[in-house]
């Protein structure tokens, strides 16, 4: 299961304070994936995996974002693991859709 979790901020700090508290409120979630964007040129980008395989999770939320042309935006994709292994592809499709 994937809950996306979606919050404006202004910061840098902001972003992080975010995904501690999504972290935080999911103690049981196999992954917590953020990506956030910040800025008046969005010249604060910033993404994160969590351990799932490089470039399947952080990357592709931060491409959605980019693409909506979203600014002042921190995204964290909470993956609740289902037993069910999605493969690279299943995996970047997943977290683009969240």
């Amino acid at each position: 299961m994937f809950v996306g979790n979606v919050k404006r901020v202004y910061t840098e700090s902001d972003a992080k304070k975010f995904i501690n508290t999504v972290r935080e409120q999911n103690p049981k979630a196999a992954h917590n994936v953020y990506a956030y964007v910040a800025g008046e040129k969005m010249n604060i980008q910033r993404c994160s995996d969590d351990r799932e395989p490089q470039g399947t999770a952080g990357i592709p939320v931060l491409e959605v974002i980019k693409k909506k042309k979203l600014t002042d935006i921190v995204v964290v994709v909470t993956r609740y693991f289902g037993g069910v292994l999605l493969g690279k592809s299943g995996l970047i499709k997943a977290y683009s859709k969240s």
